[in-house]
């Protein structure tokens, strides 16, 4: 069960960071010197994705020029000798073979994955939302990959959470297998307390096999009156095996002023040249 392909859905409004978000992609906001995106793209290459399609809907053009080359840019930085600035801003297009589609309707993320169904084909394939940036010693989709591939399952990523994010999320009924690593008889979205399963939650990272397609296709819609990928899962792993990684990383939820705050701070102190001066400013 080898996974080379990846899907981004990253066709969402961005309501939790308006205004920014009235005219700049909310993946293209920066953590420090990078769109929130470049780093979700490094992390499935960084697991062995080769292929990756990025679900993006009107006005999002910035993602697919940022993915591209910039020929005026370009040679105006090696006439300039910033030859550092070069590679940081070809870089991106060399990442792996990125491809675009546009969701022509935002009716739920369980819909964004079906749309993707023609660039799968019949694979197995991780999904990587657009708001969460993981980081671990391993990349969290390689982890989920591993898994996947020991148990021929598909797997979602997921961690304890509390009551609250369990309403905001959703509630697994899973078995362990070994160490962080769980059998999935079960998925409620955005349960309230008294109808949940436990506090593991899918938190933003998933491979799916193929047969999520038609499953997808027949799932009508659910919580909020969108196509939800939870409900698919309901139905996908009572048909066949699927696994839940209890990862090892740190989650930063990008899609909302605090989760982008403190990304861009951890971050910051980490970097570098921003690093020592952010200390000092703490001070």
């Amino acid at each position: 069960m080898k996974v080379k392909k990846a899907v981004i859905p990253a066709a969402g409004l961005g309501t939790r960071m308006l205004p920014a978000t009235k005219s700049i992609p909310k993946e293209m906001l920066p953590i420090l010197d990078k769109p929130a995106i470049q780093y979700i793209v490094e992390e499935a290459v960084n697991s062995g994705i080769e292929d990756i399609l990025i679900l993006t809907n009107r006005g999002k053009n910035a993602i697919e020029d940022y993915f591209d080359f910039a020929p005026e840019l370009e040679e105006s930085l090696l006439k300039s000798n910033k030859t550092s600035f070069y590679d940081s801003v070809r870089a991106p297009a060399g990442l792996a073979n990125i491809l675009f589609q546009r969701q022509k309707e935002t009716k739920g993320l369980g819909h964004a994955v079906w749309c993707a169904k023609s660039f799968v084909g019949n694979e197995p394939f991780a999904v990587l939302l657009g708001d969460d940036i993981m980081v671990g010693d391993v990349p969290v989709t390689k982890q989920l990959i591993d898994a996947a591939e020991k148990y021929k399952a598909a797997a979602v990523g997921a961690q304890w959470v509390s009551d609250d994010a369990v309403e905001k999320y959703c509630s697994l009924k899973i078995e362990e297998l070994e160490k962080k690593v769980f059998k999935v008889f079960d998925v409620i979205e955005k349960p309230p307390p008294e109808k949940k399963f436990s506090n593991y939650a899918i938190l933003g990272r998933y491979v799916l096999t193929p047969d999520i397609f038609d499953i997808l296709e027949n799932t009508p819609p659910g919580h909020g009156g969108e196509i939800q990928l939870t409900d698919g899962l309901c139905t996908l792993c009572k048909q066949s095996d699927m696994v839940a990684v209890d990862f090892d990383a740190k989650r930063y939820d990008t899609g909302n002023l605090v989760g982008f705050m403190e990304a861009t701070i951890e971050f910051g102190l980490k970097h570098p040249e921003v690093g020592p001066w952010l200390r000092e400013y703490f001070k």
